[in-house]
């Protein structure tokens, strides 16, 4: 019922090519993949520490 659809997308991107211009969006589209796979590796790497490596990480460099 709430979909977006074909000519909702097209309308989307029309509007994304007169804000920005086509030059543009090579750059926006590699920030954000750069973003998103930033992001996928700190919660895959938050993921992979056990609790207790991450209270002996924290206290290892403080006296």
């Amino acid at each position: 019922m709430f979909g977006i659809g074909m000519p909702e997308l097209i309308i989307i991107l029309v509007i994304i090519l007169i804000i920005f211009g086509a030059g543009k969006l090579p750059e926006i589209g590699g920030g954000m993949g750069k973003a998103i796979r930033n992001f996928r590796n700190a919660t895959k790497d938050s993921e992979s520490k056990k609790p207790d490596e991450i209270d002996s990480d924290d206290s290892s460099g403080t006296a």
